[in-house]
């Protein structure tokens, strides 16, 4: 579980502050947040600037912390294994140790006198490190140039990009630091380093980072590792969820001894690997579990709303639906109300019917659509216009209709058209004292 202060942290910082937790060794979170966030969360510069100020060189940012970057290197479980250099041997190989002692003596203590003394006057160039991979590349170089390309494949990359390449494989790495000025480091690259049987172990088995302490890179790594004479192999796991120092191996070790210690050092501490490789897969099936639950969440989400938006759309549709069966009822309503108030208008506008006794009327009988009979009187001198307006006053007749007479049969032009712009009277249209007309209902066509 993440510790509270990261509760406001997104997971790509988590990783990172976390990282860099195992990458510094610092224990207290607030410091590792601090620290990248000053770095705007730039892992790589954070750790650069950490070492630097472990070196006493300040910080752009904050004075000297208390702690300095090291990788944990103080579980009392670390493997040691230590080569020490073989005794003299006969008169003449302990008389030529004497003869030379007080000078080596005299010599290493006037070169570390030195060396203390130039530190006041200009700072270690070592101490500031601003090229890190360029460190890296130039030691591969003069390596291959000196023991030539026959070698462990060497990471290609900054010491804290190995270690978290190496955590985030679950994989070992092995860490050499190469002193140019130590008399054993040439016969070990030569003779042990690149044997092939060594080569074949480090390559299958482990990640290999390796540097030389006068470089830059080299040199904060030695100071986060702290060895005590060269050469100097440590090897690195994730244990405990920290990056630690399980083994360490000093001095001029031979090919199958170097394979033994691997080997041994692999063998003990194998089982902290498959744990967290364990854990790890757990974690992944937890996370797919919840990232599959979660998908079938959303996919039922999606589909409650699939359904929602449907039921809205059917209310939608129902709704436009009733309001345009209201609005053509409303409509009918109008025409038939509208067509009520013509008919009444016509039926007020008809001139009064003729008495029976007057010569000069008609009595026409219409037959309607529905088979009903008709009866009225009309004047010889009127138009046929006045017998339409009649039947259009009538409730039972249709809205469209046309007036059609037997003998002959025609349809007589009781409306205005082309042929007929003025209605003829009923004299002018032939009808005698008593007539049958037939209503036809042109409604539908």
């Amino acid at each position: 579980m993440a510790a509270p202060e990261e509760r406001d942290l997104t997971q790509e910082q988590t990783e990172k502050l976390l990282q860099f937790q195992d990458l510094t060794g610092i224990e207290s979170m607030d410091q590792c947040r601090h620290t990248l966030e000053q770095h705007n969360w730039n892992i790589e510069a954070a750790v650069q600037d950490r070492l630097n100020e472990q070196e006493g060189v300040p910080s752009v940012f904050n004075p000297p912390p208390s702690r300095p970057l090291q990788v944990n290197t103080a579980d009392h479980r670390i493997y040691s294994y230590v080569v020490s250099r073989p005794q003299p041997r006969g008169l003449l190989g302990w008389g030529y140790y004497l003869i030379m002692l007080p000078f080596r003596f005299t010599y290493y203590t006037i070169l570390d006198i030195f060396r203390f003394a130039l530190r006041f006057i200009r700072p270690d160039p070592r101490s500031r490190v601003t090229d890190p991979v360029g460190d890296i590349v130039s030691f591969m170089h003069s390596f291959e140039e000196k023991y030539g390309r026959a070698h462990p494949v060497f990471y290609q990359g900054t010491y804290s990009q190995a270690l978290n390449d190496a955590k985030r494989e679950l994989r070992f790495l092995l860490v050499y630091l190469h002193g140019d000025d130590h008399q054993d480091s040439d016969e070990f690259c030569r003779n042990t380093l690149c044997a092939p049987e060594v080569i074949a172990l480090i390559n299958t088995r482990m990640l290999f980072w390796a540097c030389s302490t006068n470089k830059p890179e080299g040199y904060r790594v030695s100071q986060a590792l702290r060895e005590n004479t060269y050469p100097f192999l440590a090897m690195i796991m994730l244990k405990d969820r920290r990056m630690t120092v399980v083994g360490r191996l000093e001095g001029l070790i031979q090919p199958d001894d170097l394979i033994n210690q691997l080997t041994f050092i692999m063998d003990a501490n194998q089982t902290y690997l498959v744990s967290e490789r364990l854990e790890r897969e757990e974690r992944n099936q937890t996370q797919v579990l919840r990232q599959q639950q979660d998908e079938a969440y959303l996919a039922s989400l999606r589909a409650d709303q699939e359904k929602e938006r449907k039921k809205r759309e059917e209310r939608e549709r129902r709704r436009r639906k009733e309001e345009e069966v209201q609005q053509q009822k409303l409509a009918e309503e109008r025409r038939r109300q509208n067509l009520q108030e013509e008919k009444e208008k016509k039926l007020e506008c008809l001139p009064p019917e003729p008495s029976p006794d007057d010569p000069e009327s008609v009595k026409i009988i219409f037959k309607l659509p529905n088979d009903s009979r008709v009866e009225r009187r009309f004047h010889f001198s009127q138009s046929l216009t006045v017998i339409h307006d009649f039947l259009f006053s009538l409730k039972e007749s249709p809205e469209k209709f046309q007036i059609e007479a037997n003998f002959p049969r025609r349809v007589l032009p009781c409306v205005p058209s082309e042929e007929w712009p003025n209605p003829p009277s009923l004299q002018e249209a032939g009808l005698s004292h008593t007539e049958v007309l037939f209503v036809q209902d042109l409604t539908d066509e």
